[in-house]
């Protein structure tokens, strides 16, 4: 029987409470893309307004999710919406829980000083910055990184991270990357460099409208 006070799901097989990896990637992607877009219209226009309302919506959402239960937070919800018909990918709760904990208090932190406040400062700056990074890892790379955090504190290492990464284990053959993969890399790195050397005056040319110069 399920504790009344138990953070995350019983499910057979797995012997502590868990949720489900697929639908928080997919909620951190939301909320990635929505704080992004913020920090764009603060660069390019200097309005505010949109990330007032993205750091509200983020502090409800990760309090709802720590306080009363992950199954009622908007995003979750609406992420189950989106990923609800592929496979739960199980992931251990207590470790989640840690890492959302870290999001209640940037996300009050960025309400306080921007919201209730109405500043900005380095402080927001590198907030708002730490949180993308989270944010960021999680959705694209399957990366909790206060998962990572929490076998810092805790004795007990965590159990069930996304990808088993708090797990040390050997990689497969497949996983693994040689010298030659480096260089790659590196020549591709050094040709961006030399292209932008070579081009950055032409690239730099405004494009015009395709469909105006064949009327002409």
């Amino acid at each position: 029987m399920k504790k009344v006070n138990q953070f995350g799901e019983t499910v057979e097989g797995y012997n502590i409470p868990v949720l489900n990896e697929r639908e928080i990637r997919a909620a951190a992607g939301i909320l990635f893309f929505f704080t992004f877009l913020s920090l764009m219209y603060i660069l390019f226009k200097g309005d505010f307004l949109m990330i007032k309302y993205v750091i509200t919506v983020f502090m409800i959402d990760f309090i709802i999710r720590v306080f009363i239960s992950p199954k009622y937070a908007p995003t979750l919800i609406i992420s189950k919406l989106i990923v609800g018909q592929q496979n739960p990918e199980y992931v251990g709760a207590a470790q989640k829980k840690f890492s959302w904990i870290i999001g209640v208090v940037l996300s009050t932190a960025m309400f306080v000083l921007m919201v209730l406040m109405n500043s900005y400062s380095i402080i927001t700056g590198l907030i708002c910055l730490l949180c993308l990074i989270f944010l960021f890892f999680e959705s694209v790379f399957g990366i909790c990184l206060g998962c990572l955090l929490y076998n810092m504190v805790y004795k007990e290492n965590a159990q069930h991270c996304p990808g088993e990464i708090c797990e040390v284990k050997d990689k497969h053959e497949i996983q693994k990357v040689s010298i030659i993969q480096i260089i790659i890399v590196l020549i591709m790195v050094g040709s961006v460099f030399l292209i932008g050397f070579l081009f950055n005056d032409l690239f730099n040319i405004k494009p015009h409208d395709l469909f105006d110069s064949i009327k002409h």
